[in-house]
């Protein structure tokens, strides 16, 4: 039986397993710090933006990763589209979702899906200052897109810590790895 994942993300060597985009400001110090946590303890090699080499220039840096990762899990905040650096982000990676088959998957947190995809409510208030910037359409087209692929939302999956171990689960079976006795504890309670 064929696989269904594209032979450019089996055939390419990666450097991450997954890329995690997020807003700082909005979850790095809860909800994002938990996700990587978990990921690194089912032992997926995970690269978040504090693992950035001093020194280096951020937005190459972080492009490169992007590109070098096999899955991105974008974390949809309601801040997330008032960061210019998120959005140039996101662009990248739905650039690779498209021309390299790169896993997507988007986790809507404390915010309604409809309202990133449609830049509506309190998501679209924090892009509204944006309006006129040459980049909008494109930074609009990327979050429809992305708000468009399968995810997980936090105000439907609960509480938090399920839906981190589904979605390490989900992740897990994306990167064709079997949870061992060792990850035992991502087991439903």
């Amino acid at each position: 039986m064929a696989s269904s994942v594209p032979t450019s993300i089996t055939s390419t060597q990666r450097k991450y397993d997954v890329f995690i985009s997020f807003r700082g400001t909005d979850t790095r110090d809860n909800f994002t710090s938990h996700v990587y946590d978990a990921l690194c303890n089912a032992r997926i090699q995970t690269f978040i933006d504090n693992d950035l080499n001093r020194g280096d220039d951020v937005s190459d840096a972080l492009l490169q990763t992007i590109a070098d990762s096999k899955i991105t899990v974008v974390i949809f905040s309601e801040n997330y589209a008032s960061s210019r650096w998120c959005l140039d982000e996101l662009v990248k990676i739905m650039e690779c979702n498209k021309e390299n088959g790169q896993i997507v998957i988007p986790v809507f947190f404390k915010v309604d899906p409809s309202h990133v995809r449609n830049q509506s409510g309190p998501f679209g208030q924090a892009l509204a200052p944006y309006e006129g910037h040459l980049k909008i359409q494109i930074w609009r087209d990327a979050l429809k897109k992305a708000a468009n692929l399968s995810g997980w939302d936090s105000k439907v999956e609960r509480p938090e810590a399920m839906l981190i171990k589904s979605l390490v689960r989900d992740i897990l079976d994306k990167l064709y790895y079997t949870p061992s006795s060792n990850f035992g504890d991502l087991e439903e309670d």
